[in-house]
């Protein structure tokens, strides 16, 4: 079990799944729409699967990448402690629990599952052939909240879709920043990125203007909803967050790039969640 939470990076689930509880109670408490407890469970339960087969796919298809990479040689698959063979199997029965999961909670859901799934397993292909990969990464987790809100309600709405983009500028550029490392092994091996395509410090102002649109779409919602004190409280967190990982990295200096990728982006997601939570269900 260590080996396949190794695998999959399950610590990285703090970045989407906060905004999956925000998409879910978002629904709870701006629609008729009661809280279900069954509902509850079997979201949380898409989510951990459908990134468990993202993540353990990516590690199936970029094996012969990542052992040549020195920072990713120590990886589960180049390292020998999960053979490819057995990492493609808990892909697949990942894909197949997350849409059988998806059947029990509402059609839409379950109809859209294979949609879900070629976008989170079609982000691994893409930087061979697109430096516009980070995107797709954003995109994925930015199923996140409208998947939990249509877990509710069954229907498309506007407001989850402001937190979607939020997730999908915010995931976008702190995934060209971790990328800065790799500017010169991607560039060797001709594998497409941001920073292999624009260099550093290009790279850089574009993940700033991602994280300025990030903020700006996390705002957007005071205006379609009531929200209290807690909520710019969390808006304001979330903000210092982004502009603290830009003061950490600079071009001519890397060495905070895990903090910056991990540890801000981590506590951001949380602690926002964390007050939109006490916003929806205390204050209101």
């Amino acid at each position: 079990m260590k080996k396949y939470l190794s695998l999959v990076t399950f610590a990285h689930t703090i970045f989407a799944m906060p905004f999956a509880f925000i998409g879910f109670f978002l629904a709870v408490t701006t629609t008729t729409y009661r809280f279900d407890w069954v509902k509850l469970v079997l979201m949380v339960l898409c989510m951990v699967f459908a990134r468990n087969s993202a993540m353990a796919f990516n590690r199936y298809l970029d094996r012969d990448i990542d052992a040549k990479n020195p920072r990713t040689k120590v990886r589960d698959i180049p390292a020998g402690r999960i053979s490819a063979q057995n990492a493609l199997i808990f892909t697949l029965t990942n894909c197949g629990l997350f849409i059988a999961t998806s059947f029990f909670i509402n059609p839409i859901c379950f109809y859209l599952s294979p949609v879900a799934l070629l976008v989170v397993l079609g982000y691994s292909a893409t930087k061979r052939f697109t430096a516009l990969c980070h995107l797709v990464l954003g995109l994925g987790l930015s199923l996140a909240p409208i998947g939990a809100y249509l877990v509710v309600t069954g229907h498309f709405a506007l407001l989850p879709i402001f937190f979607s983009l939020s997730v999908l500028c915010w995931v976008s550029g702190f995934d060209i920043i971790y990328a800065l490392q790799d500017e010169d092994f991607d560039r060797n091996e001709n594998l497409h990125s941001i920073p292999a395509w624009l260099g550093k410090v290009n790279a850089l102002r574009l993940s700033t203007f991602l994280h300025v649109l990030s903020a700006i779409f996390i705002t957007l919602p005071i205006l379609y909803t009531a929200v209290g004190w807690p909520y710019y409280l969390g808006i304001a967190f979330f903000c210092s967050m982004l502009i603290y990982q830009h003061l950490l990295v600079k071009p001519n200096d890397l060495s905070r790039v895990n903090f910056a990728f991990m540890t801000t982006n981590g506590i951001a997601s949380v602690i926002f969640a964390v007050f939109f939570m006490i916003d929806r269900l205390w204050v209101r």
